[in-house]
């Protein structure tokens, strides 16, 4: 429905018929459109979960550029791959929706995990994380907006994993 009429025309009713019920008894299951776009939240979240567990195996341990831009280079690819998924994980596209702490958890997983992968590169600078994410979130969202199904802003992450490494640096901490 969101990819269709976007978040504004996900409504319990549309989707009662989409499933082929009847909106009271989709109420059974949902009691709100928020908590439809909870559970598509935690759902997104916990599928990129093992994407990113499976990738975790795959990664060098002696070269923080080759693992950094296999990361890149799947979020992008992920979020590339479904615009209005990319907005729900990353962009609060419906307004007043707070996930619950069910569905947020499935996010703060792959948060933990960046700080494992930084801390498996002696990345030390506090700020890496930020950072990181903010490069990848932009990348995303240019992509999305700008270039759907394209490449403008893919080919750009060789560039950025460099100038993020030039930044943090490796055995750094800064501040």
């Amino acid at each position: 429905m969101a990819r269709e009429s976007g978040w504004s025309g996900l409504t319990q009713r549309r989707v009662a018929e989409r499933v082929g019920m009847r909106a009271p008894s989709l109420y059974g299951h949902f009691d709100s459109k928020m908590s439809i776009v909870d559970a598509m939240f935690g759902q997104a979240w916990a599928e990129f979960d093992v994407t990113a567990t499976d990738l975790e195996a795959e990664l060098p341990t002696d070269d923080p550029r080759a693992g950094l831009l296999l990361v890149a280079t799947t979020w992008l690819d992920a979020m590339a791959a479904d615009p209005e998924r990319h907005a729900l994980m990353n962009q609060r596209p419906v307004p007043g929706f707070t996930p619950s702490e069910e569905s947020y958890a499935c996010a703060v997983r792959s948060l933990e995990r960046l700080h494992r992968l930084l801390d498996r590169y002696e990345i030390t600078d506090p700020d890496a994380s930020d950072l990181w994410t903010a490069l990848l979130a932009g990348l995303a969202g240019q992509q999305n907006a700008n270039d759907p199904g394209g490449e403008r802003w893919r080919r750009l992450v060789p560039r950025a994993v460099d100038m993020f490494l030039s930044e943090v640096g490796t055995h750094t901490a800064r501040r």
